[in-house]
Formats: C-alpha cells, sequence, structure tokens
C-alpha cells in the first residue's frame, strides 16, 4: 500500500516522470515546492500553461509589492500562512492587459478588507481591484491567472534539472 506524502517547501522530494510514448520536449513536470525554493520573493514563475491561461508559484516571504489584474485571478495557499490585503481601484488596469501589473507603492482606491489563508486555503482576486500578498513565515501561493508581463517563464530550469 502506497503513501500520499503532501510536501511543502521546507520538506519536498522531487519526483520524476516516465515517457511512455512520444517526445519528451511535449511534457512538463515541476514541483511547486522545489521552483518556489529556488525564486525570489513572489516572482511569478509559470509552471502550467494552457493557451493564454497559466499556473504561477510565488514564495510567499514578507510582503509583496501592490498587484493589479483586469481579469479575475484565483491564489491556493500551498504552504504557510498568507494575509491578502484588497483595494477597490480608482483606475483599474485597462481590460485589454493581460495578466498581473504592478499597481505601485501606494495605489489609488477604497479599501476593500483582507482574507487569511492557510494551507490548502483559495481566495479569488476580483478584477479591477488591488492586492498584496504578506506572509510572516516562508509559504508557496499557486495562481491561476492569465500569462502576462510579471509571467516568469522558467521552463529550462524547471524542466531539465
Amino acid at each position: 500500500m502506497s503513501t500520499t506524502v503532501f510536501g511543502s517547501i521546507s520538506d519536498y522530494q522531487k519526483g520524476s516522470i516516465e515517457i511512455v510514448s512520444g517526445d519528451p520536449k511535449h511534457y512538463v513536470f515541476s514541483n511547486i515546492f522545489e521552483v518556489a525554493s529556488k525564486s525570489k520573493p513572489y516572482e511569478r514563475v509559470v509552471v502550467g500553461k494552457n493557451l493564454e491561461y497559466v499556473q504561477e508559484v510565488m514564495r510567499a516571504e514578507g510582503q509583496s509589492p501592490w498587484f493589479a489584474c483586469a481579469h479575475d485571478e484565483f491564489a491556493l495557499c500551498m504552504d504557510g500562512e498568507v494575509e491578502i490585503e484588497f483595494l477597490k481601484l480608482k483606475e483599474p488596469p485597462p481590460e485589454s492587459k493581460n495578466g498581473a501589473i504592478l499597481a505601485g507603492d501606494t495605489p489609488e482606491g477604497k479599501r476593500m478588507g483582507l482574507i487569511r489563508l492557510k494551507r490548502g486555503h483559495q481566495a479569488l482576486l476580483p478584477a479591477g481591484c488591488a492586492y498584496r500578498f504578506t506572509a510572516t513565515k516562508l509559504g508557496v501561493i499557486l495562481q491561476q491567472t492569465i500569462l502576462g508581463d510579471l509571467s516568469v517563464e522558467k521552463w529550462n530550469e524547471i524542466c531539465l534539472q
């Protein structure tokens, strides 16, 4: 009988993939905890992609900059505890802009409140608002969004190691 083990940024095992048929370049395999362990805080590293949609992993450490997005995003806390503050922006990002953008040091807008996430909790990051993460201890966030200017693609580093 096998046991399922859920990793963390401080305790994970690198897995592997066995190609039964096809070309290995058509497959992607990564460990989000390993990716986060090698990333800068709140660097948005793409670990999954389907057309324009992506899953980004972020190392949650300290406080992030303010981000904003013209479309909804989702954040899933995979490890640690993360607080998300929200502002309803006075001037939201243009609808034609895909992916998250930096919203500046002190974005103008009305405070909307906050959400506290623990491991396994998720939150909707609504379109047109600014948000920032705060983690009091090291953690990992998996975020679904659309590929944008802040999305970092490191496929060679992730998949060929």
